[in-house]
């Protein structure tokens, strides 16, 4: 069988055969690098050969993380199908559309989604099969030889992203992405063979795959998957598995120290934590110090590889706030809205170049025309730089705030709101929240009164439920702009003094 040079498992089934290369926390199955070589091999010569798929075809997945996904991970390595995680979260409306813009050749759903997926798909009849049956097929003495495999620059992964116009945006994954994502991870943080993690991130999340996760394949390393959080049994896996890195959003490291069970483990061979997102409180920096595990915070986005930049943990106190410096096969600079760089502590919009950077969004012309100028991608966050080098995010253009490790979209909320009989204006800013960093306020102008009840149960029907507004305010009238647009910076000030 042609060994490509995407295949990673292939080799790994050469160097270490019978090393645990993943495993599911919840049933305690796992999968060597030899099981995980076969299973994939079969499993992309059964697609192949039974299910008619090839090169350059999707398939979607909507489940948890489970063994299930790495055997079609292996297998899009070898064959050049491209996976399409979906958000098990999206209501079925969501979800009908990520079908429609994917068009999957084939979409595989865990049971407990099933009614869920049926809805979404009614209409447009996509092949539906259980992941249950991907074991099986990977079991499927498949003869013959795959016909084609991907090449570098071929996409792996459409992960969408949440769109400020209100619809989601499919950001290409390419296996050149991932491979040059997986050797800066392992530069700035010293992932060898030894690596072990526990991942408790999403897999429709570029931060469940991207984050630690393909990194630690592509060196030989191993992983646990946990489908659900829960702070205490996170804990007690972290001590039980002998993690070693670990990566979190700021909300789960909060929880975690809150947890009865922090003061009963030992932690001893976890060296860091990889947090990304608002920065960390001091305090809590040092209570994870006094378990001797260093908090290493960082940036990253999905179109661009995900470790973009990582903060030294010995700098974690002395530049609170920075998301540190460029990953090693980055460049990067600071643009002003006239095209030229800005200067030290100058606030001005972050581009990126190189290897990680993403080709573009899928079947969005006009997207991958406004975010890439000559193979730079244009972040749309605000940031500044300091003497010494050292990146702070200041704002997001693109009003997007952050609730547990989610991003969330004012735009796509409101436009949904909008849909409703009584509303005739709606505008939702981020707003500060204890538990989950930030969570949505929604500011409405109608005519009669509507329960918060009445706009939570509407929001149900069409909203995953982070993104639903923790809080409904009505007023007359929206703040304006001279242009005549929602005034947000106004509205948000308008929250804060009054509400």
């Amino acid at each position: 069988m042609k060994m490509h040079s995407t295949d990673w498992f292939s080799k790994w089934n050469v160097y270490s055969p019978n090393k645990i290369a993943v495993k599911d926390a919840s049933s305690g199955e796992s999968l060597s690098y030899a099981e995980l070589n076969r299973k994939g091999e079969q499993l992309a010569l059964h697609l192949q050969d039974y299910k008619d798929i090839k090169k350059g075809d999707r398939v979607a997945v909507l489940a948890d993380f489970g063994l299930p996904y790495f055997m079609l991970f292996a297998a899009a390595q070898k064959l050049g199908f491209i996976l399409v995680p979906f958000n098990q979260r999206l209501a079925a409306r969501e979800i009908e559309f990520l079908l429609r813009n994917s068009e999957p050749a084939l979409f595989l759903v865990e049971d407990k989604y099933k009614a869920l997926a049926k809805e979404a798909n009614l209409l447009l009849k996509v092949p539906t099969f259980s992941t249950q049956k991907v074991d099986a097929w990977a079991e499927t003495e498949a003869e013959g030889e795959l016909k084609e495999g991907p090449e570098l620059e071929d996409p792996i992964f459409i992960l969408y992203t949440s769109g400020t116009t209100g619809f989601p945006k499919g950001a290409i994954y390419s296996h050149q992405m991932m491979m040059w994502n997986s050797v800066n991870t392992a530069l700035r943080l010293n992932v060898t063979a030894s690596d072990h993690t526990l991942m408790v991130m999403p897999p429709f999340h570029t931060g469940g795959w991207n984050v630690l996760t393909t990194p630690f394949l592509h060196f030989g390393a191993s992983v646990t998957v946990l489908p659900k959080f829960e702070a205490d049994e996170v804990l007690d896996l972290l001590e039980s598995e002998d993690v070693s890195l670990f990566m979190a959003v700021p909300t789960m490291v909060r929880m975690l120290a809150d947890s009865p069970n922090f003061n009963k483990v030992k932690l001893a061979k976890l060296r860091n934590f990889i947090v990304g997102g608002e920065a960390l409180p001091i305090p809590l920096i040092e209570k994870w110090a006094t378990k001797g595990v260093m908090i290493r915070q960082g940036y990253g986005l999905t179109e661009v590889g995900t470790n973009v930049t990582s903060l030294p943990a010995e700098d974690a106190i002395r530049k609170r706030g920075s998301i540190g410096f460029p990953n090693f096969y980055i460049e990067s600079k600071l643009v002003r809205e006239d095209g030229s760089e800005a200067g030290i502590n100058e606030t001005a919009e972050l581009w990126l170049r190189g290897p990680v950077v993403t080709p573009g969004y899928w079947r969005n012309l006009e997207a991958t025309e406004k975010g890439l100028v000559d193979g730079w991608f244009k972040t749309g966050d605000l940031l500044r730089k300091d003497e010494e080098g050292y990146l702070y995010v200041v704002d997001r253009i693109k009003n997007m705030f952050i609730s547990g490790g989610e991003n969330v979209y004012p735009a796509e909320i409101e436009k949904y709101l909008a849909t409703h009989p009584q509303i005739k204006e709606v505008a939702v800013v981020g707003v500060k929240d204890e538990k989950w960093g930030e969570v949505g306020k929604a500011v409405i102008v109608s005519e009669t009164a509507i329960a918060a009840d009445e706009l939570r149960a509407f929001c149900l029907k069409g909203l995953a439920k982070f993104k639903i507004p923790k809080s409904f305010i009505f007023i007359d009238k929206l703040p304006q702009t001279d242009s005549g647009k929602i005034d947000k910076k106004g509205l948000g000030e308008l929250i804060s003094t009054e509400y």
